[in-house]
């Protein structure tokens, strides 16, 4: 990505992840509420992901499982008892739970749009993606894999679509990919 269209995308994902984390503000606060009233444990939950050029960092998100729940990826979370809460049923049917990834955005931990980051134990997913050059770009909120199917589709198939992302990226891209994921939201398509 040439450094003018870098410093374009990281001045909108400043401005815009700002300007969201005012608006939400008092609805990030009663989801805060919600997650102390209906269980024991911390509002935000914090979990090591792999970022740009394969550098850890720690990913926010509203609490939505029972504490001291496996760091597993959602596929093989989902063939486990269930451990996920009241309110983080709700959160995470909605996506709400992935409002405080904002705050990763305004300390360029990562971007609004970009390959999803990976949990620092899918070594494999990793690996595909260092292969593949997906690493060199900053990881997202939402992605090009994200609205083409989220966590329904295989690894590999995440790979080429985040690979396609990367190698077609432009400015216009990521607005088409943030109309995109609110359609998904709304639809609530690929929620788990």
């Amino acid at each position: 990505m040439p450094q003018a269209e870098l410093v374009l995308k990281r001045a909108t994902d400043f401005t815009l992840s700002l300007l969201a984390a005012i608006a939400l503000a008092p609805a990030m606060i009663l989801i805060a509420i919600a997650i102390k009233l209906d269980s024991s444990g911390p509002v935000i939950f914090q979990q090591r992901r792999v970022g740009s050029d394969g550098r850890f960092f720690n990913i926010y998100k509203f609490r939505t499982m029972r504490t001291g729940t496996p760091d597993l990826p959602t596929d093989q979370m989902m063939k486990l008892p269930s451990p996920i809460t009241s309110v983080g049923k709700i959160l995470r049917q909605t996506s709400l739970d992935e409002l405080p990834q904002i705050f990763n955005v305004l300390k360029n931990d990562m971007s609004i749009v970009g390959p999803r980051p990976a949990l620092y134990n899918q070594t494999q997913l990793t690996e595909m993606r260092k292969n593949a050059g997906v690493l060199r770009y900053p990881p997202g909120i939402t992605g090009w894999a994200q609205v083409n199917g989220r966590d329904e589709l295989a690894d590999d198939v995440k790979v080429k679509l985040d690979k396609w992302y990367c190698d077609n990226w432009n400015y216009f891209l990521d607005w088409k990919v943030i109309f995109m994921t609110v359609q998904a939201v709304i639809s609530r398509r690929g929620a788990v």
